[in-house]
């Protein structure tokens, strides 16, 4: 390995450390209290080495938050060689349940944490859009299912939109634990159930 090479890869460990660092305090103190002098005591590094990789707490949650997309992408790729749409959308649920679960901290990162509205007008929106990019999925799926008879009636993106928030409601309260409080008479399956149950009512539209 060349010299080039390992300063490459010791700036890229140092640049995912400051990323694991501020999500940690991202999500224990808020976004609002966590400072960029908080982000290097937690990583044990200076201020100014932080500031090297990121302009400031809100570029770095921006990494984070494409970061978080990317992976959620990665779990929808296996969706793209579905042909039937409500075959795909309903294995899309199931997939969409399964990234926040197994990606809590990241899922309540990328949608329950305050965004920082600052950066995003301040910066180009097209690099925010992995969201309106996740989403468009969701629209695809939805108007081929139209096409194809399905959802008469019903307008391409409020359903759309109707979809994406029952399962993301579903999704927030498990990680939420919110759940267990309820006393459901089986808390451990109750999430699945849910859909489950939301998938027989789609089946008849």
């Amino acid at each position: 390995m060349s010299v080039a090479d390992r300063k490459a890869r010791e700036k890229e460990a140092l640049k995912m450390l400051i990323l694991k660092g501020a999500k940690k305090l991202f999500l224990e103190k808020g976004i609002e209290q966590t400072t960029i002098r908080n982000i290097a005591d937690e990583i044990d590094y200076s201020v100014g080495t932080v500031y090297v990789y990121f302009k400031d707490k809100n570029a770095i949650l921006h990494d984070l938050h494409s970061i978080g997309f990317q992976e959620l992408g990665g779990y929808f790729s296996e969706l793209f060689s579905i042909e039937n749409p409500m075959e795909r959308l309903r294995k899309m649920g199931f997939i969409y349940i399964k990234f926040a679960l197994e990606n809590q901290e990241m899922y309540d990162l990328m949608f329950n944490v305050k965004a920082p509205m600052e950066f995003l007008e301040n910066s180009n929106n097209d690099d925010w859009d992995e969201g309106a990019v996740t989403f468009g999925h969701v629209k695809k799926t939805i108007e081929e299912c139209i096409n194809k008879g399905h959802f008469v009636g019903h307008n391409v993106e409020p359903l759309s939109f109707m979809v994406w928030s029952l399962v993301h409601g579903m999704c927030c309260l498990q990680i939420r634990q919110r759940i267990t409080g309820v006393k459901f008479t089986n808390p451990d399956t109750i999430l699945l159930d849910g859909y489950n149950e939301y998938l027989k009512i789609i089946e008849k539209l």
